[in-house]
């Protein structure tokens, strides 16, 4: 039986599988964006082969530095972290709704329907542009506490796990942009190079 409030709420938030992370801004995050042109954005993410407390701690910061960036989706990579893991929510001003924490994700089926969406990312701020993707997907993952899980999704939140998932594999949303045109003017516009651009085409 637990002794103490602050062990009650441990086991609340063990039994729920939600951590407890305040979505306000923080001025210093323990972890840092990387940006464009750093060559650990292009490095694929290993499996994790086991998720513990430290995972969980990781989980925190990242989100705190998601928060702080006022962003709906990270991915280790873009901390320069290795690891399978993203970090995603889509109402960062709703206090009461959890974030989606997925380990190890797996697409199992993409729709044939497409789509054509304007995509952004932190670490290439200030830069927006359309990419294609497919409309809806099937994901398996684990959760932070390691338990197997399994979702369709569609709409923004389909777009953001394909988007996020790609930092696992090195690309980045630029990538997969067609309009060269419009790319060129936004990554000069922002100070970044196209040179930095690795086309999926």
């Amino acid at each position: 039986m637990a002794r103490s409030f602050g062990q009650l709420a441990k086991k609340a938030e063990r039994d729920s599988g939600c951590l407890s992370v305040s979505k306000d801004p923080t001025k210093k995050p323990e972890l840092k964006i990387h940006t464009l042109g750093d060559n650990v954005l292009r490095k694929p993410a290993k499996r994790i082969s086991k998720v513990d407390s430290s995972i969980r701690d990781l989980v925190k910061k990242m989100l705190h530095s998601m928060y702080s960036a006022k962003g709906i989706g990270l991915a280790a990579p873009q901390v320069g972290i290795h690891k399978q893991l993203l970090v995603i929510d889509l109402d960062i001003e709703n206090a009461a709704n959890p974030p989606l924490v997925l380990i190890n994700p797996e697409i199992t089926d993409f729709s044939a329907s497409i789509e054509t969406y304007e995509e952004g990312c932190l670490s290439i701020p200030g830069v927006y542009l359309n990419v294609i993707r497919p409309s809806t997907i099937k994901v398996n993952f684990r959760d932070e506490r390691g338990r197997p899980k399994k979702i369709n999704a569609d709409g923004l939140l389909s777009r953001c796990i394909q988007h996020e998932m790609d930092h696992l594999n090195g690309v980045l949303f630029v990538d997969r942009v067609t309009n060269q045109e419009d790319l060129n003017k936004e990554l000069e516009t922002h100070g970044f190079n196209n040179r930095d651009v690795i086309s999926m085409e």
